[in-house]
């Protein structure tokens, strides 16, 4: 029933001849192609709830019915050009062509009609020629009183600064556009959205392609107002912006940002700066590297009004990480937090939006400072404890082995000498990345033990912790989040197994079958030892008879009871359904899982 659904879907986009030309196209024919049912030239719209915000739907959209987070009323609504018929389903009437004047009333933008023949504009509009009429709904300009209120000249003026002198179609406002206005050739600048959602400054369009029959009319949802600056110039001339300010020309991006091009800032007020540390903000701001990649991190790669936003997409920076970029309600939020206090401040070749926290990218922090926050705040307290504070907030190219705070769990953190010799062993001399590791590469640490790196089809692992998470690389060091506190080699297998009382009835039979020379040799072998309760467990006879006889015993080892393995790292709790207690006790030459039941081969059925 799916395939045929679908089937249905596609074989109508073909038999419409409709091939969409423009994301707006292809929004809203998917939201004709719902809203079919209803009638001809129906349009299925979906409404935010609790707000007067719509939008033509995409399969996604329709599927999740939600926008910004938020639940999602369907309704079904003419589409654009055409009109309901009283007793007729559906809209089946095309909206009478008439000129721009009457068309304003037509489509409902009686506000800007009443505006237009208070500001002596009617006649214009009303006469002959070719123009493009960005006309803001009547809920646009409630927020705008003090600009009605004024002389008719700028009423006229604000106006006309919303027309073109010659017809655009929607299809005709490409992504990244500019026209000329009929308010002194000042350009308005149009953005045309991956998902569907166009826009004119920032303004959506609401209802688009309202043909006159001298020229078009698109709605907005605000008024628009002329842009002359570029962005580094409202930045230059806004008080709350004085550490920014400062902080691009310390950069060197002042010129960047009086260039031509497409950028979107989230820029830092000055409460944002004043949120972080004195000493970590001062030191970003006399180390020009990660000043630069602290701003560049504020910088995204193309304009991002906060009306194209819909829902959360990663978007590039110019530092070369990504932003979460989304929205929640009416909030717009970067990396899921509303931290967007004034949005779509418009430059000639960006657009600003003001943010009260900084965005610091990780590769402008020390190690201390990545790990701060983060899923390994437990370890980087015990570095603090150990006395290794220095390493994690210096210019030392190094690698933190950062184990997450759930590997801490039933474990002491008293900051033993052990425990300090330990955490030595979690901080490696070079700076490395997991992407260049390989088997059997040795890692060096701060306290002279070499580490073995073991490549897994799934996973990459140093000694018994395995790499958690993509790596963290931060100034001057990097960080790998571990999955477990790291152990590293105790000597060879018999040395662990000597080490350990639990092992002391294992060692007694390996040394009686005369296997301690193989257990001591250079290998890689899984050993999975039987602890002295698996023994006890065996039947007294059995147990009898295996430290008994030398001979029996050499063969009860080395076949059955004893079972060496070329390394490699089992993932699951169990060796032939016999459970392990504790796994990865490192070796020299291997690794011991210990069990406490005796393992023997699976028979072959």
């Amino acid at each position: 029933m799916k395939r045929l659904t679908w089937f249905a879907l596609a074989f109508t986009l073909i038999a419409t001849g409709f091939a969409a030309k423009t994301p707006y196209q292809a929004v809203l024919q998917h939201s004709r192609i719902r809203g079919r049912s209803h009638g001809p030239n129906v349009c299925a719209m979906q409404n935010i709830q609790g707000s007067d915000k719509k939008y033509f739907t995409n399969c996604k959209q329709w599927y999740h019915r939600k926008i910004c987070g938020k639940p999602t009323v369907v309704t079904y609504e003419c589409c654009p050009g055409y009109e309901k018929v009283t007793g007729e389903k559906g809209c089946p009437a095309a909206l009478p062509l008439v000129n721009i004047y009457k068309t304003l009333g037509v489509i409902g933008a009686t506000t800007t009609k009443m505006y237009s023949e208070r500001a002596n504009l009617q006649e214009e509009i009303e006469g002959p020629g070719s123009f493009t009429f960005f006309a803001p709904s009547n809920e646009a300009w409630e927020i705008l009183d003090a600009l009605v209120s004024n002389v008719n000249i700028e009423l006229l003026n604000a106006l006309h600064y919303h027309m073109i002198n010659k017809r655009l179609t929607s299809d005709d406002l490409k992504h990244g556009a500019s026209f000329p206005s009929m308010y002194q050739d000042l350009n308005v600048h149009i953005q045309h959205y991956s998902n569907g959602v166009v826009t004119v400054n920032c303004a959506r369009l609401v209802k688009t392609d309202q043909h006159a029959t001298n020229g078009i009319v698109h709605v907005v949802d605000r008024v628009i107002t002329a842009i002359t600056n570029n962005v580094n110039s409202l930045i230059d001339t806004d008080d709350d912006l004085d550490t920014l300010r400062t902080a691009v020309a310390a950069a060197g991006l002042t010129s960047l940002l009086e260039n031509e091009g497409s950028y979107t800032i989230f820029a830092p007020t000055n409460e944002a700066f004043e949120k972080i540390p004195p000493e970590t903000l001062t030191r970003i701001l006399g180390d020009p590297l990660a000043l630069k990649d602290l701003l560049n991190y504020h910088i995204l790669k193309s304009l991002h009004c906060s009306e194209s936003i819909v829902a959360g997409t990663p978007m590039e920076t110019l530092q070369g990480t990504v932003l979460e970029v989304g929205c929640d309600g009416e909030e717009m939020t970067i990396n899921g937090k509303a931290i967007v206090t004034q949005r779509d401040k418009l430059g000639t070749n960006g657009v600003i939006h003001y943010i009260n926290e900084l965005l610091i990218p990780d590769s402008a922090k020390t190690l201390m400072e990545l790990a701060e926050g983060s899923v390994v705040t437990t370890a980087s307290k015990l570095f603090k404890d150990a006395g290794l504070t220095d390493h994690l907030i210096g210019s030392e190219a190094v690698t933190l082995l950062a184990p997450l705070n759930d590997a801490f769990k039933d474990k002491s953190l008293a900051m033993t000498p052990d425990m300090k010799k330990l955490l030595r062993n979690h901080i490696l001399k070079e700076r490395f990345s997991s992407k260049n590791l390989y088997h059997g590469q040795e890692l060096e640490t701060l306290g002279g033990v070499k580490l073995r790196v073991f490549v897994f089809r799934n996973s990459l692992c140093i000694e018994n912790a395995c790499i958690a998470a993509d790596d963290k690389n931060g100034r001057f060091a990097n960080m790998f989040i571990i999955n477990k506190l790291l152990t590293p080699p105790m000597g060879t297998v018999m040395d662990v197994l000597k080490a350990d009382d639990r092992f002391s009835t294992l060692v007694g039979i390996i040394q009686r079958a005369g296997l301690t020379e193989l257990l001591n040799k250079k290998g890689t072998y899984t050993f999975f030892a039987p602890t002295n309760a698996a023994f006890s467990a065996m039947p007294p006879a059995d147990l009898n008879k295996l430290m008994s006889n030398v001979s029996c015993v050499t063969i009860c080892v080395r076949k059955a009871d004893v079972q060496l393995f070329p390394f490699q790292r089992n993932t699951t709790v169990y060796v032939n359904r016999v459970p392990v207690v504790e796994a990865d006790l490192m070796a020299t030459n291997g690794v011991v899982h210990a069990v406490d039941v005796i393992v023997k081969p699976l028979r072959k059925p």
